[in-house]
């Protein structure tokens, strides 16, 4: 395997330009690793976040910035990608078990093996990823318990996690803080939100709907800082 003379601590960082990961970029950065960002252009019903994502990596001065290609569409199994609704105005306040239909089957999982593929080559001990177990929407591959398995499956299953001094390690440093703290976070280390995107059903020139599970949740966290929200929203979404 060859290794490119890198800078310090580089960490593979998962970024769609949403507001957890930008704000998972700028943690990572603070904690002195230097960023590789990985976006993933899976089939999502809008190529929105592609964009939003290369101005926060540039914003953001990461060492590389990919995009990978995948289709998801071929099989489905979501709202993000496959012609089903994406559900509005739930109540994300609910204690609901129910998996929403804009969980994709094994995204994370899938985002994960890239990264790992990845870090692997650059040497890196670290991934950043920014899943969350409060405001999560009930998506399974958000839980504590899931990226402690992933942990040891990619310690388990890499030459670098058999061989290596040091294991890797998956960041997920917003597990446990709700949108308004991630948002004061992110206020906290100057992240630039006007520059990230987060509905789920955004019209074509990439204004949010306001109505979708990620708009509300994005809203309550910017309202419970007394912040407006700084993106566009279309006239009937709902603005705080």
């Amino acid at each position: 395997m060859t290794v490119t003379k890198l800078a310090p601590k580089p960490a593979v960082v998962l970024l769609s330009g949403g507001l957890d990961s930008t704000t998972v970029l700028a943690v990572a950065k603070r904690d002195g690793f230097t960023p590789y960002a990985m976006t993933f252009r899976y089939g999502q019903r809008h190529s929105v976040e592609i964009e939003a994502s290369r101005h926060v990596a540039a914003a953001h001065g990461v060492a590389q910035h990919v995009v990978v290609d995948i289709d998801l569409r071929q099989w489905g199994g979501s709202a993000l990608t496959a012609d089903v609704a994406v559900p509005k105005d739930r109540d994300v306040e609910s204690d609901s078990t129910e998996i929403p239909v804009t969980y994709v089957p094994a995204r994370n999982t899938i985002f994960l093996s890239f990264a790992l593929a990845w870090a692997e080559v650059l040497g890196a001990k670290a991934i950043f990823i920014g899943v969350n177990a409060l405001d999560y929407s009930g998506y399974p591959d958000c839980r504590p318990e899931y990226i402690d398995a992933f942990a040891r499956m990619a310690n388990l299953a890499t030459r670098a996690g058999v061989e290596g001094a040091d294991h890797l390690r998956i960041h997920a440093p917003l597990q446990h803080l709700s949108k308004a703290q991630i948002v004061a976070l992110g206020q906290s280390l100057g992240v630039d939100y006007s520059i990230t995107t987060s509905c789920y059903d955004p019209a074509r020139d990439g204004t949010a709907c306001g109505h979708c599970d990620a708009c509300q949740l994005r809203l309550r966290g910017f309202s419970a800082n007394g912040l407006a929200d700084p993106i566009a929203y279309a006239a009937n979404g709902e603005q705080h």
